[in-house]
């Protein structure tokens, strides 16, 4: 995914914000747009701005909301080409706006306290959604890489989490609880302390709609503001991988946010040659 076009900007509406980990280091901020019917897949971003002003550079952000728009049909393979023509033909269809509320997970930096301390009410400069997101369909869908993927794995660090908890709301991967009929999925999320970990309150959510969450934590001695103590899984992501393993990678698929794709390795041949094919990448 590269940056994107030139921006166009709209206005937005900070509805909310407030600290999302115990530490500090994450905000959660709610926007509202006039126009939520460009985002369509997990892992699409935008540009915010301080409205109207041209001094302060813009901040990417993934939005973490699932998507408020509607993904087109696929069209099948021996009618896309024909498809194709006849839209190019047509023009684009005229869409009418729909207001929508998109959630962000911000990351405080040392140059971005005009964002993670704004307050309800404020205005802000939007950009179009970018990028294409995570190519769900194409990798997972189908039998492209000769093997139905039934299994999904989420990798995420930090505030990586946003496109991640994006694509599980979004009810694109398919994904059930065991024995609904839907994918299995595994998500391995990792951060320095519970402290560090935002969404903590929506990971029995997203067990209910079929996800094993596998919280990491790298530097469990740390001692936490809050009092927690660790008494999970430590290390890091790729840790609990190796140790878990994927007993089919053919059939399995990744999305990875904030992890490199080469530090995933659980030690099989076949992982290479069949799961490198399906994973999908947001590069922040």
């Amino acid at each position: 995914m590269g940056w994107g076009p030139d921006p166009i900007w709209s206005a937005g509406a900070v509805e909310s914000n407030i600290q999302a980990c115990p530490s500090g280091l994450c905000v959660s901020l709610k926007l509202n747009v006039d126009d939520g019917t460009e985002f369509m897949y997990p892992g699409q971003y935008v540009q915010v701005k301080p409205s109207g002003d041209t001094d302060v550079n813009p901040v990417f952000l993934a939005i973490a909301s699932a998507p408020t728009g509607t993904p087109p049909k696929p069209t099948p393979p021996g009618k896309k080409k024909a498809k194709e023509e006849a839209d190019a033909a047509a023009g684009p269809e005229p869409s009418t706006p729909e207001p929508a509320t998109w959630e962000f997970l911000i990351k405080k930096t040392d140059n971005n306290d005009w964002i993670t301390n704004i307050k309800p009410g404020q205005t802000v400069d939007v950009s179009q959604v970018m990028g294409g997101g995570f190519p769900i369909q194409d990798n997972l869908d189908g039998f492209k890489y000769d093997f139905p993927t039934q299994n999904v794995l989420l990798f995420a660090t930090g505030s990586g989490i946003a496109p991640i908890r994006s694509a599980i709301e979004s009810k694109q991967l398919n994904i059930s609880p065991a024995g609904s009929g839907g994918r299995s999925c595994t998500l391995y999320y990792g951060v320095k302390t519970p402290d560090d970990m935002p969404y903590v309150s929506k990971f029995a959510q997203w067990e209910e709609l079929g996800v094993q969450v596998v919280p990491v934590i790298s530097q469990p001695d740390l001692p936490c503001e809050s009092g927690a103590v660790w008494k999970g899984r430590t290390g890091y992501v790729q840790n609990a991988l190796e140790e878990d393993g994927v007993p089919i990678p053919r059939n399995s698929g990744a999305l990875l946010c904030g992890v490199k794709v080469h530090a995933i390795k659980p030690g099989r041949d076949m992982w290479r040659s069949y799961l490198y094919k399906r994973i999908m990448v947001f590069n922040t």
